[in-house]
């Protein structure tokens, strides 16, 4: 259960929506790009670098690295490490919400992992194959949300991460739905990021999806998806995003100079 603070945002006399602390952790964590690692150097102290970010289907930090970084040697030795992932706008840097993700870091040779890692970073894809460097994913023992004043909790991994039990017909069908997707759909994606997610008009594609969502990204934009209910199959892919369809361009035409 999470542990948050005294504040009550839900409460009506306060005259403010409830906050859902496990959407804003959730969002954080498979829409921020960056972030702050921290490992333990062989003193025994943090060592912060920035390093990018992408997530396995279950929201599980991926990390790119080369053998020849500090903090590469530093999670050989200790795998213990945290990861911030703050978001960035303006004024009070403090003032936007933050997730820091705790566990241990590993490399992993699961083809997917580089799949949904160079499909969030592709320029990455000019160094990945070099010989010092590899992927790693990180194994979340907890995780700690601040989303501005009073608005802190802590989660346990199974609160934020999503479930993958049955999934496997949709994790193998990503490659060929986010293949047509972004070949067929371009219309589509760029509605669900302005009508679902308030994200400025652009060129969108698919970078990924799982069983809560979709990803997206345009340039160094991302957004993502919600699904009104957790999916498993291609199948139920197919017809939560014909869903989701009309559902943005119901919110499009209401929106329109004409209308």
């Amino acid at each position: 259960m999470p542990r948050e603070t005294p504040e009550k945002p839900g409460d009506p006399a306060s005259g403010r929506p409830e906050y859902d602390a496990v959407g804003e952790a959730k969002r954080l964590l498979r829409t921020i790009r960056a972030g702050g690692l921290a490992t333990l150097d062989a003193n025994g102290f943090p060592f912060a670098t920035l390093v990018n970010v992408a997530t396995a289907h279950d929201g599980a930090p991926i990390l790119l690295m080369s053998k020849l970084a500090a903090h590469t040697r530093n999670l050989e030795a200790r795998p213990q490490a945290s990861i911030l992932l703050a978001q960035t706008g303006k004024g009070d840097p403090l003032a936007h919400p933050r997730l820091t993700v705790s566990g241990t870091i590993a490399r992993d040779a699961d083809p997917a992992l580089r799949a949904r890692f160079l499909a969030r970073h592709p320029k990455s894809a000019l160094y990945a194959d070099f010989a010092d460097f590899s992927f790693w994913r990180m194994t979340p023992t907890g995780f700690h949300l601040n989303g501005g004043f009073a608005r802190a909790a802590d989660f346990e991994p199974s609160a934020i991460l999503a479930d993958l039990s049955g999934a496997d017909d949709l994790v193998a069908a990503e490659e060929s739905a986010v293949g047509h997707l972004n070949a067929d759909h371009a219309d589509a994606l760029r509605l669900y990021a302005a009508k679902l997610d308030g994200q400025p008009d652009a060129r969108w594609h698919a970078t990924g999806l799982d069983p809560e969502g979709l990803d997206l990204a345009a340039g160094d934009r991302t957004s993502r998806i919600v699904f009104p209910s957790r999916i498993a199959t291609a199948g139920a892919l197919r017809e939560i995003l014909v869903a989701l369809a009309k559902q943005s361009r119901a919110a499009s035409e209401k929106t329109s100079p004409d209308s």
